[in-house]
């Protein structure tokens, strides 16, 4: 059973007059009062379309909106969907908002949803971005369908991305989890995925939400959490993922969501990933991945600039994270000009690994190697974008291939180091 205790009396009570259904809709939202109305309109059409007989209920757990974002998810009435798609179903389609902090938390509107979720008994349930300018009805179908027909426990987004576009998901992410757990998982961490109710309760119980790791990483920590436990999981196409706009400054918080979440999960999974070796496609419903190639502004310059000020200002913490050899070769590279740089591969998943191990063994602040690690990713980002920068869409996913296999191949390095011998 869900602990209850921090969710509000008055969102128990809107639950326990839902009912039970068969397919529950969570949207975590804060602020987005400009996307919410097509997004709900969406998943409404979407459940009538494909789901006329189920059960259904939409979920918004807020963060401390101030733009009226609550007041848009619940006062969307299902008639004006059936107007704007000219379908009819004889039912109903409640949808609840409830506020679970003044300020938004991914990991905390994750559980509230999933607490829903269980108590509301659904079979199966879909997390969908506020921000998913791309989901269709289609797409929401297709994550669903094969969570309800009780085929899969997790299906997780695949999508069309710009080459440039996602760049610590296919330098570090998608080959590290790969080359861990042998799934070749393209999204390992997705803002929009189905799941069974069966895998939502699981997670909702053995999650330390009580840990800022936990809870900074809950998507990330979902999808490892269904491949330790044994879960069936799938891919489902979703389109073309919209580029975002990124500031330096996001860079750090976004590697403690992703990267911290995924070195935190190896201690407690060791058992697991140790003795795995290559890795194999997972069932994949339409594209693997696809890479598009418009052009792009990244101010290619200043991601050198601040690898060649991070390793020069971070040496002493460095000397406690890297070996000799591996600090010495970023220090060479970091004095070549940009026509000359280059990190290549071996040195990348070397020094990824590297801290991975040093996280393990806590040789300082776990969250300081987390910070430690953002320059030397840029410097990565750097040698990705100079060596795709004239490259079509085949040879970008030749790159990140062979990134992959990289990791792979070095896999005993990390076991090696990880327990203590270098």
């Amino acid at each position: 059973m869900a602990e209850e205790s921090f969710l509000t009396d008055d969102f128990l009570g809107q639950l326990i007059s839902v009912g039970e259904v068969d397919i529950l809709i969570g949207l975590p939202t804060h602020n987005d009062a400009k996307t919410i109305g097509s997004i709900v309109e969406t998943i409404q059409t979407g459940i009538l379309t494909f789901f006329p007989r189920e059960r259904a209920a939409i979920i918004n757990a807020d963060g401390g909106s101030r733009d009226g974002t609550p007041e848009l998810v619940v006062n969307a009435a299902i008639g004006d969907a059936r107007r704007s798609s000219k379908l009819y179903a004889l039912r109903t389609l409640p949808s609840i908002s409830t506020q679970y902090a003044s300020s938004p938390a991914n990991g905390t509107a994750l559980r509230t949803i999933l607490a829903a979720a269980e108590l509301l008994r659904a079979k199966a349930c879909a997390v969908i971005s506020p921000k998913s300018s791309q989901i269709t009805t289609e797409g929401l179908a297709a994550l669903l369908r094969p969570v309800y027909a009780e085929t899969f426990d997790l299906v997780l987004p695949t999508y069309r991305r710009h080459r440039f576009d996602g760049i610590l998901l296919t330098n570090l992410l998608y080959p590290m989890t790969r080359a861990l757990y042998g799934l070749k998982i393209r999204e390992p961490y997705a803002l929009e995925f189905a799941f069974s109710g069966r895998l939502g309760s699981q997670f909702l119980v053995q999650n330390p939400w009580h840990e800022e790791a936990a809870r900074a990483g809950s998507e990330i920590q979902f999808t490892l959490a269904a491949i330790a436990g044994g879960n069936r999981i799938g891919q489902s196409f979703q389109g073309t993922k919209e580029h975002v706009e990124r500031h330096s400054a996001d860079l750090v918080p976004a590697m403690r969501q992703t990267v911290g979440a995924l070195f935190s999960s190896l201690e407690p999974n060791f058992g697991l990933w140790h003795g795995k070796a290559g890795s194999q496609l997972i069932p994949t419903t339409g594209a693997e991945q696809e890479f598009t190639l418009e052009p792009l502004r990244i101010n290619r310059k200043r991601l050198r600039e601040m690898f060649t000020t991070g390793v020069a200002e971070l040496e002493s913490v460095f000397q406690s994270i890297l070996s000799a050899s591996t600090l010495a070769e970023l220090q060479r590279i970091a004095g070549l000009d940009e026509v000359r740089f280059r990190y290549p591969a071996e040195l990348w998943v070397k020094t990824v690994y590297e801290f991975a191990a040093a996280y393990h063994k806590s040789v300082i602040s776990r969250d300081h190697i987390i910070q430690a690690l953002a320059p030397l990713f840029r410097g990565r980002a750097f040698t990705f974008l100079m060596e795709n920068r004239n490259g079509s869409a085949d040879d970008v996913e030749n790159n990140v291939e062979g990134l992959c296999l990289e990791f792979e191949r070095m896999k005993p390095y990390l076991i090696e180091i990880w327990n203590g011998r270098e």
